[in-house]
């Protein structure tokens, strides 16, 4: 069993309970991204509550065009810098490929950082996962075959959701359909923050990016409640590497050289850390040379093409 120091627990409770609601960010300009395009696809479930604690709190769920199903499924985290971004904006589009290939695709929307304080963000990824399994006969899902896929603060949430499979002190119960697990069969990590303290000390070290991760208005510091260099604990906390264990499920990790908001090294150390436990066959790293924080060489078909010949060894 996975477990973490019981005070660091309620730290995060108490911070949270000290939290003042504010609105979420969004975007950069002000402007609301624009969505991902979905009238091809034709059959669809919109805005299904998968909780009841908050209106963010709800997924959509695409079905492919052809096949009879149960289908194996993509669950998209959208990113955002824990403060904005939508399960239907357009860091949708290359999961809804999978559609072509066979896989439900599933975007959920979680509690951003203006609204609740972490774990808030992976009590919901985990809800969500519960309730898919609990309501999979219903979709069509095959409850056995789960992946999530993230980029940047989504890519955090998709491996923690990945090593931190059925960990108590992540889940809320609370949010419903505690008979079912959480646990997930392979992750998709595009560039995802993962040790918040060393970000600085890495684009320091690199030359690249803006050392600013460590100030207490970084979107790492809202998400936790407070400067993360005050709260080593908590930011611990919300490591992924934290919970890694033998059992984890296989990992794609990728990310781009000239990443200019999340260090390359982050990455790096990751897989490190996951294949010194998991072993080397079940993490994969791709660093893209030249690309920044996401773009077209993620999202082109002959990076996807890869990222689905990891998904189809893992889940078909």
């Amino acid at each position: 069993m996975k477990n973490i120091n019981l005070l660091t627990i309620l730290l995060a409770l108490l911070f949270q309970a000290n939290l003042l609601v504010a609105q979420p960010d969004p975007g950069p300009g002000g402007r609301k991204p624009q969505n991902a395009e979905t009238d091809w696809i034709k059959t669809k479930y919109l805005d299904l509550a998968y909780a009841s604690k908050s209106p963010s709190q709800k997924l959509d769920i695409y079905l492919p065009n052809e096949g009879v199903g149960p289908f194996p499924v993509i669950i998209s985290i959208h990113g955002g810098a824990f403060k904005f971004g939508d399960k239907a904006d357009g860091q949708l589009t290359p999961m809804l490929e999978g559609l072509k290939h066979g896989y439900a695709v599933v975007g959920v929307n979680y509690r951003l950082s203006g609204e609740a304080l972490y774990p808030a963000q992976i009590n919901d990824i985990k809800a969500a996962i519960r309730f898919l399994r609990a309501n999979a006969s219903e979709y069509n899902l095959d409850k056995e075959k789960f992946a999530t896929w993230g980029g940047s603060a989504g890519g955090n949430l998709s491996a923690m959701a990945g090593t931190s499979g059925d960990v108590k002190e992540l889940e809320d119960m609370s949010l419903g359909n505690a008979d079912e697990s959480s646990r997930v069969q392979a992750v998709v990590d595009w560039f995802g923050p993962i040790d918040f303290l060393q970000m600085d000390p890495q684009f320091i070290a690199s030359g690249k990016g803006k050392a600013d991760h460590s100030e207490a208005g970084s979107p790492e510091s809202m998400l936790l409640g407070q400067q993360i260099t005050k709260i080593p604990g908590l930011v611990k906390f919300a490591n992924p590497t934290t919970y890694i264990s033998a059992d984890d499920p296989p990992f794609l990790i990728q990310h781009g050289t000239e990443d200019m908001m999340v260090p390359t090294q982050q990455s790096e150390n990751f897989a490190a850390a996951l294949q010194k436990v998991t072993g080397n066959e079940k993490v994969t790293l791709i660093l893209l040379k030249g690309a920044n924080h996401g773009g077209k060489q993620f999202e082109d078909a002959s990076n996807l093409k890869i990222v689905f010949e990891f998904l189809d060894k893992n889940l078909k």
